[in-house]
């Protein structure tokens, strides 16, 4: 069967592959980047709930790709009694809405996400963000 023929037969992603796409890319991030973030929690969901786009002042369902929810242990994450992990969220439709409206592969949109939550949530540089990203890649 040729290449577009695969197609044919593929439905988008699912929570689970995503899910599993984002462990994926975690897992190529260079230790001491993943060592910023504790015992971290990726989770896809669909959508943000109601509360979190209040809470970022989103005007659509569609405006977030992720986000990161946590302490991280510059702030003391390892020293705080009784705290959640540290949790990123991904949001499967707005990804693949914009997946479906850029070049980008998918793959390289789920890495772009997961650095960028724990790098702006960090205070990292978008030049910081970027090197980290190129490692993942190597």
């Amino acid at each position: 069967m040729s290449e577009s023929g695969d197609w044919l037969k593929r439905g988008a992603p699912s929570l689970g592959d995503m899910e599993a796409m984002a462990e994926e890319a975690y897992a190529r991030l260079p230790d001491e980047f993943r060592a910023l973030c504790g015992n971290l929690v990726i989770r896809v969901e669909d959508f943000p709930t109601d509360e979190v786009l209040k809470e970022m002042e989103a005007e659509s369902p569609f405006d977030l790709l992720g986000l990161f929810q946590g302490i991280g242990l510059a702030q003391g994450y390892e020293t705080v009694a009784g705290v959640l992990p540290n949790m990123i969220f991904l949001y499967r439709r707005p990804i693949l809405d914009y997946w479906a409206e850029n070049e980008e592969t998918l793959g390289d949109i789920v890495t772009h996400v997961l650095v960028h939550e724990i790098g702006h949530h960090f205070g990292l540089s978008d030049d910081d963000m970027e090197r980290i990203e190129e490692e993942a890649d190597r």
